[in-house]
């Protein structure tokens, strides 16, 4: 089956023109020409397959808008070649703008002054959606997003959390196969972000709609994302699943291993009553800990958790074993601060 995003080569180049002047022999003033080029994208190629859910990251600047336009065919690219939904952003923008749903976390696509009802009802003439086909649309999401209890509501009047499910079910009314997501929990609470998240969870599984979601909200996509793209200066740094970017570049992990009273008694203690594991493995480290548990920071490449595991065991009588993995965001800001992937030089002054 063809995928729903293809692009190959995707590049946008910006050049900006600034004015400066200035005197010769004290009387004549003269403007120099400068043009300064930015490559917001470049060369990004990727393929993201019908009724996948994809977190597309970077720090501000990345590139991440300037792709999702050019997705859209909002932009045109700079070079390289892309394809939506089978169609060309470019050339077959107006067919694909019926196919897609977009929602940007700052904006709106709703009548500011009118009640929320009122929006969803105009936008179906936006859209051309049968009248019959918009109804059960609209039953469906209005269940789905609670939105009965504000529908009657002027825009301006509604809670940032109920306006972000207003423009979800506004982007999802003429049924589109694929949904942009640009911050969509960006300053909502954590009832409304949980909200919000389980509609994406269940319009993906259920209508198989494919989601492609922007965010800095590494939660967003640890939730609801099994892949994910990081993106900075323009280029593609990462492309795979949340799981293997932690095993790549999530350094140490955490063992917490919790000891049979006896077994923590037998311990020698430090100055502050810690129990200590004596000649530890090479790599593996003690951290502080709450009794009656003991944690051992290690490095993957320097043992496997299961050989960890068994040489605990061989050695002490243990109760429970614990894995903690790193967070997603801190292994995002390593990738970032450390350069650990590419390091790009995307400007060009002349």
């Amino acid at each position: 089956m063809e995928p729903m995003i293809e692009a190959s080569g995707l590049s946008k180049v910006f050049r900006i023109a600034r004015r400066r002047s200035g005197i010769v022999g004290g009387l004549i003033s003269v403007v120099y020409p400068e043009v300064r080029v930015v490559k917001a994208v470049y060369e990004l190629s990727l393929r993201i397959e019908r009724g996948e859910m994809i977190g597309l990251i970077g720090p501000n600047g990345a590139g991440k808008s300037t792709t999702i336009k050019m997705l859209t065919g909002i932009l045109v690219p700079s070079g390289g070649e892309v394809r939506v939904a089978g169609l060309s952003p470019v050339y077959q923008r107006r067919e694909l703008a019926r196919r897609i749903g977009v929602v940007f976390g700052q904006r709106t696509q709703l009548w500011w002054d009118l009640p929320l009802i009122d929006s969803l009802k105009l936008l179906r003439y936006l859209y051309r959606v049968p009248e019959e086909r918009h109804a059960a649309n609209l039953k469906r999401l209005r269940s789905m997003l609670d939105l009965d209890e504000f529908i009657d509501t002027p825009v301006r009047q509604l809670s940032l959390g109920q306006r972000m499910r207003g423009d979800l079910a506004a982007a999802l009314l003429h049924d589109p196969e694929l949904l942009y997501l640009d911050e969509p929990t960006i300053g909502l609470d954590v009832v409304a972000k949980a909200r919000i998240r389980e509609f994406l969870q269940a319009i993906n599984a259920e209508q198989e709609v494919t989601i492609l979601l922007t965010t800095h909200d590494m939660d967003d996509v640890e939730m609801l994302c099994h892949r994910m793209l990081i993106i900075d200066h323009g280029r593609k740094l990462y492309d795979g699943t949340v799981a293997d970017i932690r095993g790549r570049f999530g350094g140490e992990r955490t063992l917490i291993a919790e000891f049979n009273p006896a077994a923590l008694a037998a311990l020698p203690r430090d100055a502050q009553g810690q129990p200590i594991l004596p000649e530890l493995p090479p790599g593996v480290r003690q951290q502080p800990a709450e009794l009656p548990r003991v944690s051992l920071g290690f490095q993957r490449e320097a043992i496997p958790a299961h050989e960890l595991v068994a040489w605990l065991g061989a050695r002490y009588d243990l109760k429970d074993v614990t894995f903690q993995e790193p967070e997603i965001e801190d292994v995002i800001r390593r990738i970032y601060e450390e350069k650990l992937l590419l390091v790009e030089e995307n400007v060009v002054t002349r």
